[in-house]
């Protein structure tokens, strides 16, 4: 998809927001959601959305609305710094399919990294445990 163009309320993020498929929510808000990322490139790889920008990408949001995701950002990166301790903290967004995004819903991801640890490939290998991502998202959430 290109950079520019219509949102799709059919997109996974959309439901997300409207209850129509699950996600392990690690914050939300009126504004934004926290939650694990399904396909995790790391254990711990999360992603924050704004719950009421529809925006495609960092070109369509609103200047108010991304100050409101970069907070999100900032406010669940430290949780997962001080829960999981991690080596480092890859803080990361995509705009259109060529850059790698798969989702066309502004989202950040925020991706714990480990000394000798590899990164998975982006929206590739397998789904994650459920109750694995349900155990950090709780350990995350502690850390608020």
């Amino acid at each position: 998809m290109s950079l520019t163009g219509t949102y799709d309320e059919a997109n996974i993020f959309a439901k997300i927001i409207r209850g129509e498929i699950p996600a392990v929510k690690i914050y939300e808000d009126a504004e934004v959601l926290a939650f694990m990322d399904v396909f995790p490139q790391s254990p711990g790889h999360c992603l924050v959305i704004s719950k009421t920008a529809k925006a495609r990408n960092l070109f369509d949001i609103a200047p108010q609305d991304l100050t409101t995701v970069m907070l999100a950002v900032h406010k669940v990166a430290g949780a997962v710094n001080d829960s999981l301790k991690p080596d480092g903290v890859v803080i990361t967004q995509f705009n259109g399919a060529p850059a790698g995004q798969t989702v066309f819903h502004l989202h950040v991801h925020i991706i714990p990294r480990y000394e000798g640890v590899g990164l998975k490939g982006h929206g590739h290998g397998q789904m994650a445990d459920m109750d694995d991502l349900k155990a950090t998202a709780s350990k995350i959430a502690a850390a608020l």
